[in-house]
């Protein structure tokens, strides 16, 4: 069994003033679905002999991505932000598509549903490449552990649970 994954995955809810149920179910999958299969690696740490498992606890200040994450004794290994710049066109655009898959699923044909379902995907696995580029120096993650936390980090810029910040 690896050690170089996560085992615990928070965000802060500080900066939310509330999710909506859709929401909050998108962020407990993603969370779940996390914990059960990820490969996550810190390439720098304050100790560079730990190789996991690890704590991530995910925020946003000053309008970047925060990255906390400890050890599986909570002692900080590593701290860092990213700027959410590059993310901003790809999730404003996963955001506005994921409305019109919703919509779609009232009353669009099958055919339809799945065109739209698969640029929503496209757009995820966008982001989540872009992710995994963001975080290279920093941490090492598989496309299915970058596809979960770019979820999170869509979750981390709603407002009112109604859309991006």
């Amino acid at each position: 069994m690896t050690t170089r994954k996560l085992i615990d995955v928070t965000l802060d809810e500080s900066t939310i003033v509330r999710w909506s149920a859709d929401v909050e179910h998108e962020r407990r999958i993603a969370v779940f679905d996390l914990l059960e299969e990820n490969s996550f690696h810190l390439q720098k740490s304050a100790d560079d002999t730990y190789e996991g498992p690890y704590k991530l606890h995910l925020g946003t200040i000053e309008g970047r991505l925060q990255f906390d994450v400890k050890n599986d004794g909570d002692h900080l290994l590593m701290s860092f932000r990213l700027a959410m710049t590059p993310f901003r066109r790809i999730i404003r655009e996963y955001f506005a598509i994921c409305d019109s898959y919703y919509e779609a699923i009232k009353s669009a044909s099958p055919s339809q549903i799945e065109a739209i379902d698969m640029g929503r995907r496209g757009l995820h696995n966008e982001g989540s490449s872009l992710l995994m580029e963001r975080l290279e120096g920093k941490v090492e993650v598989d496309m299915q552990t970058a596809r979960r936390l770019f979820t999170l980090v869509c979750v981390l810029h709603l407002k009112d649970g109604r859309g991006p910040r």
